[in-house]
């Protein structure tokens, strides 16, 4: 990796962004023996898949932005020879509740076992609420185990897709709101917003919203490998863009940093990329371009100005550091609690009461998010820190970008503090007198709203897709004649193609945008 200039002028490919999808077409691509360049503005790769010393006085490496991995294919891994770990979590979720003021909590077990259901039983009274939820998963997983094996593939045809999945599952998830899956199947508060949460994570919509942004990112978060299963990377979210890095350069291709693109110029016979660095503005020229950046991005960059539909993202992230484990009001054990998703204020109606909220433009009273301790499946990240130390990550829902446009800090405070809030209702302890202080004596806690993450990443709005989700299959009368389109990759320049988030199938720590775009280049030549 260089931080200096490209080495020729020109490249057979020059991928903009080097997070971790643009890696991944680098390295398929370099593998092939293509020449290529990879332009990365900031002085690191990685994007939003990286790890950091986020505390001064303290060794821990934090997975700052993106956390956990499900939808990058296995076989994508072993393709580029990943020296990559990643490992499950022994609890899949812990949900604590208030209810008739006695501290309780739903607890789901990885894999599900009879302490699963004991828990179901306790929190509605019978047996009949965990049985829907076997059901509905197990029709999800069906479908998973359908879907997840073409997304290393040209598009299918949504019509290829539904002739293999159950009718049921498909009109719940593709072509009704998830809100009318949920309320139909499932009785209980709780048990209903455990189930849409995976719907609004970094999407801001009501389950019952119209256009089924929330179905789509449902889906997303219930394929990956045809399980659906979050993994922690072993050494953090840096650990899958060191491999990546690793596996780019090997095979050949060239990375500069600090080369922030400015201009991004199609002809007819290839394809002119500006960057300004250290040594000031520079130029190659290239066969095709993949675009790692997102679509509303790229615009600019190709000159077409900035488009009026900027995306709104929608999460608050807190990153602490504890000094312990804090103790929970319903007795149950913090290393179990936390080792999982921890869901705080997402009963059904919890959720969608914070939707109106936010939408009216409001800070949500009661603040729905999840907690997450990686350090408790991975020590490895906590380096020579004292015993006792570990990690907690806070990710909040129904806090999109518009909420944060005036009065900025005043309501980024009050968002933090009602997450707290939240989380403290359900402590024997205040979590701030968990907290562990930096080498200054300030408390270990880093918060950041969409407007910061656009800050630090230049994803548009702080959208942590690039954009709203798509199905990932092709409509069934879509024009797939060229492999860019069969691949759904394609811009509105031939030689110009999306290998980042905001691809069709792409959208978390996948690498899908980045392996098919490099799979449609090569099926170009």
């Amino acid at each position: 990796m260089s931080t200096d200039t490209a080495s020729r002028s020109h490249y057979d490919t020059v991928v903009v962004g080097g997070g971790h999808n643009g890696l991944v077409a680098a390295a398929y691509l370099a593998r092939a023996g293509l020449s290529t360049l990879v332009l990365e503005r900031l002085d690191h790769t990685g994007g939003a898949a990286v790890s950091a010393r986020a505390f001064e006085g303290h060794p821990v490496r934090l997975s700052r932005y993106s956390y956990l991995v499900s939808v990058m294919p296995d076989a994508l891994m072993a393709d580029l020879d990943l020296d990559v770990t990643l490992t499950s979590r022994r609890t899949a979720s812990y949900t604590p509740t208030l209810r008739g003021g006695a501290a309780s909590g739903l607890l789901v077990e990885r894999p599900e076992g009879r302490r699963t259901a004991e828990s179901f039983a306790a929190l509605t009274g019978g047996t009949d609420e965990y049985a829907a939820w076997q059901q509905f998963y197990g029709e999800l997983e069906q479908m998973a185990g359908v879907l997840a094996p073409t997304f290393l593939s040209p598009l299918p045809t949504e019509r290829e897709l539904q002739a293999q999945v159950g009718e049921t599952i498909w009109r719940d998830v593709v072509e009704r709101p998830l809100g009318e899956a949920v309320e139909r199947r499932f009785r209980d508060d709780t048990v209903r917003g455990v189930v849409g949460t995976d719907g609004l994570i970094g999407t801001f919509a009501s389950l019952h919203d119209a256009s089924l942004v929330q179905n789509k990112c449902f889906l997303y978060h219930l394929v990956g490998n045809g399980t659906g299963e979050w993994r922690v990377p072993v050494g953090g979210m840096g650990a899958v863009t060191d491999g990546l890095l690793k596996a780019a350069v090997t095979a050949g291709a060239e990375v500069l940093t600090g080369a922030g693109v400015s201009r991004i110029i199609p002809g007819a016979d290839g394809v002119e990329v500006v960057w300004d660095g250290a040594s000031g503005s520079r130029s190659v020229t290239a066969g095709q371009v993949l675009s790692g950046v997102a679509p509303w991005v790229l615009r600019i960059l190709l000159g077409e100005g900035e488009h009026p539909d900027k995306p709104v993202g929608s999460q608050l992230k807190i990153n602490m550091l504890l000094d312990r484990l804090p103790r929970l009001r319903s007795g149950v054990d913090p290393t179990e609690a936390f080792a999982g998703t921890l869901h705080l204020g997402e009963d059904h109606s919890q959720i969608e009461r914070a939707y109106a909220e936010a939408a009216a433009g409001q800070v949500p009273t009661t603040m729905p998010g999840e907690v997450y301790c990686h350090s408790l499946t991975d020590p490895s990240i906590l380096g020579d820190a004292p015993e006792g130390t570990h990690t907690l990550t806070y990710f909040g829902l129904h806090t999109p970008a518009t909420l944060f446009e005036t009065d900025r800090e005043a309501r980024k405070a009050l968002a933090v503090e009602r997450a707290l809030a939240e989380l403290d209702k359900h402590l024997a302890e205040r979590i701030a007198s968990c907290i562990a202080t930096d080498a200054h004596g300030r408390p270990c806690i880093e918060a950041k709203i969409p407007q910061e993450i656009e800050a630090d990443l230049a994803m548009p709005g702080g959208h942590i897709f690039h954009g709203d989700l798509e199905w990932p299959w092709a409509a069934n009368r879509a024009l797939l004649d060229t492999p860019a389109a069969r691949w759904g990759v394609q811009t509105g320049h031939e030689r110009v193609l999306l290998c980042g988030s905001g691809a069709r199938r792409g959208g978390a720590v996948s690498g899908l945008g980045g392996h098919n775009a490099a799979q449609a280049v090569l099926e170009s030549r």
